[in-house]
Formats: C-alpha cells, sequence, structure tokens
C-alpha cells in the first residue's frame, strides 16, 4: 500500500469522486493486477462473479494489503469462493423487505418510518450485503414514475415522520438529482427527520464534498448514518470526510456488522469504536450478520457479540458502546441482544452484577 500523496502524484484526478466511480475495479484482470492473484484465486473470484458482481473503488482497493488474503478491507470487497457455497440457513430476502413494500422502493415495517431505497447502486459492493439480491444487479436510480409513486404514498401516511433513504448508496447519486428528493420529502408537512444511510465516507471520502454539504443543510434536520467495520477503514481521508460532515451540523453515526474474521475480536471492536467517537461518529448498532444468500462464511455465533458486548461495558464509555441487534429473520426488526446482568428478580429485590461480576442488590419499592 502506498501512501495518499503517491496516488495523488500518479492519479491527478485520485480526489475527485467522480472519477472514482469512473475508474471502479469490476473485472479480474484489473483486481489481479493490484494484488498480484494467483491463478487458482483469478478462478474463483471469475466463479463468483457468475452470481454476485463486483465493485470497488481505487480508493477502498488501496488499502488492501496485497498478498493477505486475510486482510480485513480485502475480505469485505474481493470475492470469495465461499459466497457460492450453499447453506441451508441462507435466505434470499430475509428481512422479507419485498413483503413490507407496499409500493416500489418503500420498505414500512415500523410504524412512523419508511425506508426509501433511491437507487440500487454503490461505489463499492460489500461482499456481506443483506440487499445483495437487487444491489448491483443493475446500476440505476429510481425512475420518475416510481419517485412520484413513493412520494404519494409518503404524503398519503401522515404517521410517517422519519425517512431513511438509502439503497444501494444515495451520495453515489449527483447532488442535484439528491435535492430533487430531499426537497421533496421536506416539502411534506408531517416528515420531521430526513435520515441517510451511506457508506461513502469508507469507500468514497471524497464524495463529501462542500457542494452536498451546502445542498444538505438546507433541508435540516438531516442524520447521516455511515458503516465502518475495521479500524483499518479509518484513514486521514475518511476522517477529514467525517469531520466535514459534523462540522455542517450534521449528527453523524456508525453501524457495524460483526463479520467472522474481519472484526470479531474485543480488541478489534474497541480499537474501532475509540477511534470513531475520536472522529465524533457515535456507534450506533452492532448487526449480527444477516442471513443472506452466499455470506454463511461471515456469521458468527450470537454468542461472540455477546461475550464482545459484555468486554466493552464498564471498560470503554457507555457513548462509544452501539446497540448490539439481531435484524429479525422474517421481517421481525430489530432485536436488543445482550449480556443478562440480572442474576435474579422478585417483589423483594433485583440481584444483579457489575461489568467485574461483582454482586448487587437494588430494593423493589413496596407494593401500592
Amino acid at each position: 500500500m502506498i501512501n495518499g500523496s503517491d496516488y495523488t502524484a500518479r492519479y491527478p484526478n485520485w480526489n475527485d469522486w467522480k472519477w472514482q466511480l469512473a475508474n471502479r475495479i469490476t473485472s479480474v484482470d484489473k483486481l489481479s493486477k493490484l494484488l498480484r492473484l494467483s491463478e487458482p484465486e483469478k478462478a474463483d473470484i471469475h466463479k463468483c462473479l457468475e452470481h454476485f458482481r463486483m465493485a470497488i473503488t481505487p480508493y477502498y482497493a488501496s488499502l488492501i494489503r496485497p498478498g493477505d488474503p486475510e486482510d480485513p478491507v480485502r475480505m469485505q470487497c474481493v470475492p470469495s469462493i465461499e459466497e457460492t457455497f450453499s447453506c441451508t440457513d441462507d435466505m434470499t430476502d430475509p428481512l422479507c423487505e419485498e413483503r413490507d413494500s407496499p409500493v416500489a422502493h418503500i420498505v414500512h415495517r415500523y410504524p412512523d418510518r419508511v425506508l426509501f431505497l433511491v437507487t440500487l447502486k454503490c461505489s463499492t459492493y460489500c461482499r456481506h450485503c443483506t440487499r445483495r439480491r437487487v444491489v448491483g444487479e443493475e446500476d440505476r436510480v429510481i425512475s420518475e414514475k416510481e419517485l412520484r409513486s413513493a412520494l404519494g404514498y409518503i404524503r398519503g401516511h401522515t404517521q410517517i415522520r422519519d425517512v431513511l433513504i438509502s439503497g444501494g448508496d444515495p451520495l453515489v447519486m449527483g447532488t442535484e438529482r439528491l435535492e430533487k428528493i430531499i426537497s421533496a420529502l421536506r416539502m411534506i408537512p408531517h416528515v420531521d427527520i430526513i435520515r441517510i444511510g451511506t457508506r461513502v465516507p469508507v469507500v468514497l471520502p471524497m464524495r463529501i464534498t462542500d457542494e452536498l454539504l451546502e445542498m444538505l443543510k438546507k433541508y435540516q434536520p438531516i442524520w447521516i448514518n455511515t458503516h465502518f467495520n475495521h479500524p483499518r477503514e479509518i484513514t486521514p481521508d475518511s476522517e477529514r470526510a467525517c469531520a466535514a460532515i459534523v462540522n455542517a451540523g450534521i449528527p453523524l453515526g456508525n453501524q457495524s456488522v460483526l463479520l467472522k474474521g474481519v472484526n470479531d475480536s474485543l480488541s478489534t471492536m474497541r480499537e474501532l469504536l475509540l477511534k470513531l467517537v475520536h472522529m465524533r461518529v457515535r456507534p450506533y448498532y452492532l448487526y449480527q450478520c444477516d442471513l443472506s444468500r452466499g455470506i454463511s462464511h461471515f456469521r458468527t455465533a450470537v454468542d461472540k457479540g455477546i461475550e464482545i458486548m459484555h468486554g466493552l461495558t464498564g471498560n470503554i464509555s457507555g457513548y462509544a458502546v452501539p446497540k448490539f441487534v439481531i435484524d429479525a429473520p422474517g421481517g421481525g426488526g430489530k432485536i436488543p441482544v445482550g449480556y443478562n446482568y440480572i442474576i435474579s428478580k422478585d417483589d423483594r429485590e433485583v440481584v444483579m452484577e457489575n461489568f467485574r461480576g461483582d454482586i448487587f442488590r437494588y430494593p423493589q419499592p413496596p407494593a401500592g
């Protein structure tokens, strides 16, 4: 891996996000030049690409250590033959988003909020993507007809106060096109909060431009959640992108996925979380890996996540600890999972342990 200034010298347009998109790594030959792949590795990736597409920004690819098949960045973006292995628990749509989609591009599961999928395109296709059944299959954004239908649904359901714009990645859209969607949402009286789910601060940080942020500032309150999974993804470029978002007055959170071989250790997760809060990025969720087809090799036992959360609690500041959740298969929504600190509970008292394992008693209030 060479440093950012060397890349800028070699590629004058390196810091142009549109150049990064136009030069994504999508072929085995191009990837092989970067990572010096063996013939068996190339054959395995070709086989995987028969099922699932690949795209990696040059920036994100530059973070990979060549010759290390267990590099945590590589594991998240370079296809693995394991993606072609079938698992009895695999599901095409594990969260039943299609069932809960009353109109195209809208998922309405929770009473007061909807998921608004405005594009099927990402700058980098994560190998652990839960929405891989559709994302990356077509590089397209929502059509005008679909946009009118989705906005009509939101207007017609006054209980909706929070809209999460996702995809794909909304920030790969042009600023003008994205503003059209956001401004239309802001004109709906009962929509209070607009959120954006994006991985561009991680894989395409040069997309966070002054033009983009000036546009977003016009439509506050806006919140952004991003998706760092490993400390190696935190670079001077991603730090600058996150700082720009926060300095624009936009709260910035992070959602990680617990991935076997990537971040399933207490030390790695602790380092990641502390670096996030240093950047003023609030850890929000740690997800148990979903049951999407072709990603079973990333799944850990649920107990591993509970163990990590137990190890974090009391040992780093509470605002640095995310909520560990399982997005329940079958569309049950996010269910918090955690270590049980309650040993016993009755009408008289609650007996509990703290993070050190010491026992404490809390008296219940008198009945009546």
